[in-house]
Parts: C-alpha cells; structure tokens; sequence
C-alpha cells in the first residue's frame, strides 16, 4: 500500500481525527479488562508440585507474599534441547516486569516440563532474571491444556484454547492467573494463541511502524530467532 504525502497541516488533520478513534478504543478495552476481572474463579482441587531455585514448591508457594499470581505456560519440554523460540521472544519481555509486578500484590513465573537442570541452563544462555520451575512429573501443563501425550493427540481429543484443536503438538503455551486466600486456590483467568498478543511488547511496537509485522500469514514466526541466534 503506498501512502498519500501530505502536508504537516494535514497530517495533524488526519492525525487528531484518528486519535479519537484510539481514545475510544483505549476506552473500550478498560471496559473489557474490567470484565476480565469480573469473570467467575474456580478453586484449585489438587496439589501441584514444582522444582524451582528454592527447592521443591507447591502452586501456593509460588505466590510468594503475594496473594496474586501470573503463570507464563513455557513450551520447553524434558526432552527438548532448548525453549520455544516463540516462548522465548514473549521472555525478552519479561525482563525486570516482576519487581514491578510484586508492588501491585503479583507474583510472576514460568512453568515448563523440562527439568529444572535443563530450564537453568536455557536460562542463563539467554540471561533472563524471571523465575522459571519444573512441572516434571506433574499434571500441571496437562491439567491447563498446554501440554499433550502423543495419546490424546491421536485421538484427536485434544483442548487448546478452550475448544478441540486436532494440529497441537506435545507442548503449547499460555498465561493463567491465580488468586490466594487463607485457605484456598483460585484460577481465575487463562489465555492462549492470540490471546497472548497483548503481552509482547516487541509486537506491539511493531504494530504501530509502516511494514507493521512484515510476517509471512501461512508462516509468522519463520523470521523469528531466539536472540542470541540472529
């Protein structure tokens, strides 16, 4: 698409009458957010456990103080050679976001299948800070549908974002959200697929430049490289 060039005194024309259709969308999401938080939770039954850099860990321990928590679903699987190189672009964003997170009662961490020796090593060749565990051995990634055996995708029973997806593959990734109180365990939201958008920085810089993405539509992430790789 080529642009019209235009004078300054056009493009500030163009520019403010585009800026009331931005405002209203900023305003529409703070509505839908708003929603988001009103959605209904659902308590945590069974006890997950994780191994993380404080040693063995139930779901509530890794609230830390905190009575929220976010969960980043990692596609790294035990027996992977390294993360998702997709998961790994969302991670980039992840730097320094906890610290600021822990002031507004919120927690941050990733969970993965992979052992914690495998996600440790991964870790520090990208030299990411974010707190990272293992659910090896545990239902967790199965129980929030972001990890699949080859069985359930053979039998084309597969959930992925909340509806059947016969083209999973072992491992998909995902955010899910969980609140604490005295007693219990609260899931409270989870997203997926596009869902996850919103949550990378890079891409919502790039939304906003001329060439936009510049993604192939039948393969998006083709140009995509962990960073230390390009």
């Amino acid at each position: 698409m080529k642009n019209k060039i235009v004078s300054q005194k056009e493009w500030i024309k163009a520019r403010k009458l585009f800026l009331k259709k931005e405002k209203a969308f900023t305003k529409l999401r703070d509505k839908f957010t708003e929603k988001i938080r009103r959605l209904p939770w659902v308590k945590i039954e069974k006890e997950y456990w994780f191994q993380g850099p404080n040693g063995r860990e139930n779901l509530r321990d890794l609230f830390g103080k905190q009575s929220q928590l976010i969960v980043y679903h990692f596609m790294l699987g035990p027996d992977w050679d390294q993360g998702c190189k997709g998961c790994s672009f969302w991670a980039d964003n992840f730097q320094g976001i906890p610290v600021h997170l822990a002031h507004r009662d919120v927690s941050f961490v990733a969970i993965s299948r992979a052992t914690l020796e495998k996600i440790e090593s991964f870790r520090k060749r990208m030299d990411w800070n974010f707190k990272w565990v293992s659910s090896y051995g545990s239902d967790f990634n199965y129980d929030f549908n972001v990890s699949f055996t080859d069985e359930l995708i053979k039998s084309g029973n597969a959930v992925y974002n909340f509806v059947p997806d016969n083209s999973v593959d072992d491992e998909r990734p995902g955010i899910s959200v969980f609140h604490k109180d005295k007693n219990n365990v609260y899931r409270t939201y989870s997203t997926y697929s596009r869902g996850l958008d919103i949550f990378n920085g890079a891409y919502n810089f790039l939304d906003i430049v001329p060439k936009g993405r510049d993604e192939k539509k039948d393969n998006p992430a083709e140009w995509l490289r962990h960073h230390d790789n390009y």
